[in-house]
């Protein structure tokens, strides 16, 4: 818990050459993840279980799966679903958001702030290792990293078909460039 107060001080006096407005999003970041952080317990308990979207399910049944995708535009589309689910690829170039240095020091601190929690939490349990195996969260987490897996294989997939039918982003990798005309 001293790392927690500790990592917002910090961030405090980070942040207050940009007049506490990093401080204010960094105290509310900490703010609406203080709850998850200190219910982690629940996790491991499988009582709490984190959310696989449809998409990546769909990925993991059939990863190579081309119905419905004959055009580009239906590909890009997929294309879309994935990253909404995974986050941006990295063929994209990184989002440019512009933050202060004191912004990104004040998430810094909550993301430190939160983990320490976290950590807290989650070291108290006893036999911590067993009891999520027998609860099935051990299960659960290993099936949600299966279909982040495999929504990034298929993404992957889309994107050299998109490719091969000579389409331009996002239904083909960033950098690629259509000879020609590209399909619809």
């Amino acid at each position: 818990m001293r790392i927690a107060v500790c990592s917002l001080a910090i961030a405090t006096v980070l942040a207050g050459c940009q007049g506490g407005g990093a401080v204010m999003d960094g105290a509310r970041q900490f703010g609406t993840g203080v709850g998850a952080a200190a219910t982690a317990p629940l996790d491991d308990l499988n009582l709490r279980r984190e959310y696989i979207p449809t998409v990546l399910l769909q990925a993991e049944a059939s990863p190579y799966d081309l119905r419905n995708l004959n055009q580009c535009s239906t590909i890009g589309a997929e294309i879309a679903r994935l990253n909404e689910a995974l986050g941006p690829d990295t063929d994209e170039p990184p989002a440019q958001n512009g933050a202060f240095l004191s912004e990104r020091a004040a998430d810094a601190a909550a993301k430190a702030a939160l983990d320490a929690i976290r950590d807290a939490t989650t070291d108290f349990i006893p036999g911590r290792g067993w009891i999520r195996q027998l609860s099935g969260a051990e299960q659960h987490s290993r099936h949600v990293q299966s279909a982040i897996q495999s929504g990034r294989m298929r993404r992957s997939f889309l994107k050299g078909t998109g490719m091969q039918r000579n389409c331009a982003p996002p239904a083909a990798p960033a950098w690629f460039r259509p000879r020609g005309r590209s399909q619809r």
